[in-house]
């Protein structure tokens, strides 16, 4: 898809977008929230059955004690269990998979040793070297009498062509369109332009999931015009993409499992008599929260468990995401936790698929840096795309949402949370990775930006909104 020029149609929806936006749709504020749970224990689940409330409190309690004390992870706990209904699960083994490259080849390891059946639901699914490698190995599958169930959104598969999809349909595939963006094609339920399926997961046999930043795709096209592009060798080149994703085995699969066949059944997906929950055993010692987040709901999930965790960090917050256009609760947030010294560092794009987002987060970075919080550019080799967090050394989370109001508020996300320290230190390692191929801005040097950038990002930060 390299050398791909202007695309009129994501210009256009977009700008129909900020049309449709209903004014009343806002993000909850964290006081909202500020009793719930305060005196009860999390639930979590074992493999067979939830663990009592003395167990629970005891697992907890011993996590906190392998870093530096802190109050940050039993809070969070107490306030997500009962904000999300989602419960900790324990006995998984969650591997850290670092870009597109080693997420694909695990996914396509478990795809193509898969028995009964394969579910995926993704933002982009594109006609590319990297999606024609998938479309075979579930086509070979789907041959062998595996039931293949895919979803993929209207609006982030639009390059894709028709005659793609319908190769796997014809190969017995049952393939479901998110929320069409031709009316007609929808099933029944109200059309919504703004509502996105931003989610990607990949679950086999109800036994492995995978989930995070990674399309099925050699690049992704989000933009407004068109990808980013880089110099090499004297040659105007698309850039790579930069992502985080993990792999799940274990209990919390069921939990994923869950979410998929929640949208599969809201997009009319045929029912199916396969084994989607069979018995799950003990993985490993990571302890997994799974955030499904959608619109509709009272609580914005992924924004609340992001707002949390800054509210409630104690030592470190090390953060990274493409796309950042906090609003004012998550600013003070950020701000707050610098200012009582946590050491709040934040990796941003050096360049975006999307000129008006990247303005937009600069417009923050003036308040960030005089509050203390660290920023940074990744260097413009590759574009930023990993959604990830990790605090005080214990909690981490890796998953599809940005920090912007288009995520938070309009999308279907999913999101893990992983408490463990030697996951958080693998999550250490490789925002360190990242930090050194960044620049950190400089308050001082910040304030002598060229006068353009300036009128730029007051005109992004107006519609920051509707981002």
């Amino acid at each position: 898809m390299a050398g791909i020029g202007p695309q009129p149609l994501p210009l256009i929806l977009s700008l129909f977008a900020l049309l449709a936006f209903s004014s009343c749709a806002s993000l909850p504020p964290l006081e909202d929230y500020a009793t719930l749970g305060a005196a009860t224990a999390p639930m979590v689940l074992g493999p067979d059955a939830p663990l009592s409330p003395e167990i629970s409190n005891a697992l907890m309690e011993r996590l906190k004690k392998q870093v530096a004390p802190t109050d940050m992870l039993q809070r969070y706990a107490r306030r997500m269990e009962v904000v999300s209904g989602s419960p900790w699960v324990t006995g998984n083994k969650v591997t850290l998979l670092i870009d597109g490259p080693a997420a694909f080849e695990a996914m396509l390891t478990a795809i193509r040793g898969a028995k009964d059946h394969i579910n995926i639901e993704t933002f982009s699914f594109s006609d590319d070297a990297v999606g024609q490698r998938f479309a075979e190995a579930l086509l070979q599958k789907q041959k062998e009498g595996v039931q293949v169930n895919l979803l993929y959104d209207s609006v982030g598969s639009w390059p894709t062509p028709a005659a793609f999809f319908r190769r796997l349909r014809d190969g017995g595939i049952q393939v479901r369109e998110f929320n069409p963006i031709n009316p007609l094609k929808v099933r029944g339920d109200e059309w919504r332009l703004t509502h996105r399926d931003h989610r990607r997961i990949v679950i086999v046999d109800g036994t492995v999931a995978f989930t995070g930043s990674s399309n099925l795709s050699n690049i992704f096209l989000s933009g407004l015009f068109w990808g980013p592009t880089r110099e090499q060798e004297g040659e105007c080149v698309q850039a790579t993409w930069r992502d985080t994703d993990v792999q799940i085995a274990g209990p919390a699969v069921a939990k994923l499992q869950e979410l998929f066949l929640e949208t599969w059944a809201s997009q009319k997906g045929p029912e199916a008599t396969r084994n989607y929950f069979p018995p799950l055993t003990r993985a490993g010692d990571d302890l997994v929260q799974v955030i499904g987040s959608a619109p509709g709901r009272t609580q914005r999930l992924s924004y609340l468990m992001y707002l949390s965790a800054f509210t409630y960090a104690e030592n470190v917050i090390h953060l990274t995401t493409p796309y950042f256009v906090p609003d004012v609760q998550m600013m003070k947030a950020l701000t707050d936790a610098a200012e009582r010294g946590v050491d709040v560092k934040i990796i941003l794009p050096g360049n975006n698929d999307s000129n008006l987002v990247f303005h937009a987060g600069r417009s923050h970075y003036a308040a960030l840096l005089e509050s203390g919080v660290k920023v940074y550019e990744r260097g413009t080799e590759a574009i930023l795309h990993a959604k990830t967090a990790v605090i005080d050394g214990l909690w981490s989370t890796v998953g599809t949402s940005n920090l912007d109001s288009w995520s938070l508020l309009h999308n279907d996300e999913v999101d893990v949370v992983i408490v463990g320290r030697d996951f958080a230190a693998k999550m250490e390692a490789m925002f360190e990775e990242d930090l050194g191929t960044s620049k950190q801005i400089h308050l001082a040097e910040w304030k002598t930006r060229p006068f353009t950038d300036r009128i730029k990002e007051w005109f992004t930060s107006v519609f920051g909104r509707w981002l």
